[in-house]
């Protein structure tokens, strides 16, 4: 039996989920570059604006979770028809994570204003752009259905971690060096880990992706550094 189906109205339900998923994945980029930019900038307002903005994403997975709960409901898919709709629900619940830590960077750097004494932040910065940039392709994968594009994502985690740890290290050298920095640069480490797990998400939106197109994940393990054990 053919995995094609042919109902107009199913074609258009499908499409209607992925275009939830489409701005919810928007949405959450937007955040997390302008939460990076609250963050060089210093800020408040922007940040503010970050924090407040996470609830239409929670909204939107919301929403995902629904429709497509009423879909396996109605429809009763079956093959790739099913691993279209599980796939959007798993994608969802990673893009909604990607909000919840862009929020928590905003809430962080509001917080960093307020201490007297400012670590640099450029480091921290530059991996925010790294992981930025992974986010972004693997949201055109999903749209595009790019197989090829969304394993480029699942492949580079290992540069996230890698970058990471160097970005740990300067800071807690920097306390070392420079106690009255200690407050700052604590700050800037869970700002620093809540970016590698938005690098950790983008890779599992990667891995769905792949699953939700062939029905299996990824060959092999995923390249994955060993992180210096960081806040939570």
């Amino acid at each position: 039996m053919s995995e094609v189906h042919t109902v107009k109205s199913y074609d258009e339900e499908l499409a209607h989920l992925t275009g939830i998923i489409a701005r919810m994945g928007g949405m959450a980029e937007a955040q997390f570059t302008a939460g990076l930019q609250a963050l060089a900038r210093r800020d408040d307002d922007l940040a503010q604006r970050v924090v407040a903005g996470d609830a239409r994403i929670d909204e939107l997975d919301r929403e995902v979770q629904s429709f497509a709960v009423r879909l396996l409901a109605l429809r009763q898919p079956m093959a790739v028809d099913l691993r279209q709709i599980v796939g959007a629900l798993n994608i969802s619940g990673e893009i909604e994570r990607v909000g919840d830590y862009a929020a928590n960077l905003a809430k962080r750097a509001l917080v960093l204003n307020r201490v007297g004494i400012a670590a640099p932040v450029a480091g921290v910065v530059r991996l925010g752009e790294m992981v930025r940039g992974l986010l972004k392709e693997v949201l055109d994968a999903y749209l595009e259905k790019d197989l090829t594009k969304a394993l480029g994502v699942w492949s580079r985690d290992e540069e996230v971690d890698a970058l990471y740890n160097a970005v740990m290290q300067d800071l807690i050298t920097q306390m070392t060096e420079d106690p009255g920095t200690i407050a700052a640069a604590t700050h800037l480490l869970f700002i620093a880990k809540n970016i590698e797990r938005i690098g950790d998400h983008a890779t599992n939106i990667a891995e769905a992706l792949h699953y939700q197109i062939l029905g299996t994940s990824p060959a092999g393990s995923r390249p994955k550094g060993n992180t210096v054990g960081g806040p939570e």
